[in-house]
């Protein structure tokens, strides 16, 4: 299961990269801090339960602030 932390981390640097080529610059912030986070949780060698719970609370944190950004902040249209 920790190696799979791992892929996830390469994948996130991978589309951090492809986000700071394309001018998102916040995005790719957003990506590269993923990409430490899962990188360091990658090589903690923790029980299998333990990597779900960890992988359960990131999937709650990320669809709540998901729902609240597309909800109040996001701005109809896509217009620049």
């Amino acid at each position: 299961m920790n190696n799979m932390y791992k892929v996830m981390g390469f994948w996130t640097g991978i589309f951090s990269v492809l986000f700071y080529l394309g001018d998102m610059y916040p995005a790719s912030l957003l990506l590269l801090a993923n990409t430490g986070i899962f990188i360091l949780l990658g090589f903690l060698n923790l029980s299998e339960r333990m990597y779900l719970y960890i992988f359960g609370a990131y999937l709650t944190v990320f669809f709540a602030g998901f729902t609240y950004y597309t909800t109040f902040i996001q701005v109809m249209g896509g217009s620049n």
